[in-house]
């Protein structure tokens, strides 16, 4: 029997202690950077006490990183985060990463389709968003084959070293 934030390849979960190193991995890869939010590499001090001192509790955190792991092999390929929570409003925006040896399998699409079951029946959310450059066409894709619909334009809005570049903002919303 499948649980909430599982499928027949895919399972969801929290941290743990031995993702440190991958974490660290992908949080110092500088290519990845323009996707994301990074400006400076992370210390294994400092993400060790974010594993050790992180809370799940997306109402008290606003936020909610889980692991995506292949259920075979139990080997984490990427993580999926819930950031910028709002229970008010019941919304948050949502970023995935999957490993580049792993890129190319479906992964993120199925990972994303579990965290939209798992928003809407566990946490009853109304809205997930995501920003995503206008040419990030492997994300792009990934969200819109998971449903998410492009619903703006934000010009000049990521900074690529001395340039800019637009982003889509999309929503999934719920029915």
């Amino acid at each position: 029997m499948k649980g909430l934030l599982e499928d027949d390849v895919l399972r969801l979960r929290a941290l743990e202690p031995e993702d440190l190193d991958l974490l660290y991995k992908w949080e110092n890869d500088t290519e990845l950077w323009e996707a994301g939010s990074g400006i400076a590499p992370f210390s294994r001090k400092i993400l060790w006490d974010y594993i050790e001192n992180y809370s799940p509790d997306i109402y008290a955190a606003k936020q909610l990183r889980l692991m995506i792991v292949l259920k075979s092999t139990d080997e984490a390929v990427g993580t999926l985060d819930l950031y910028d929570f709002d229970p008010d409003n019941r919304r948050a925006g949502i970023g995935i990463l999957i490993d580049r040896a792993h890129s190319g399998k479906g992964y993120g699409s199925r990972a994303l389709n579990l965290a939209v079951v798992y928003a809407r029946r566990f946490i009853e959310m109304h809205q997930l968003w995501a920003v995503v450059a206008i040419d990030n066409g492997a994300s792009l894709s990934v969200f819109r084959k998971s449903g998410f619909k492009i619903c703006g334009r934000l010009r000049s809005w990521l900074r690529r070293c001395s340039t800019y570049v637009d982003a889509y903002v999309l929503q999934h919303l719920a029915d």
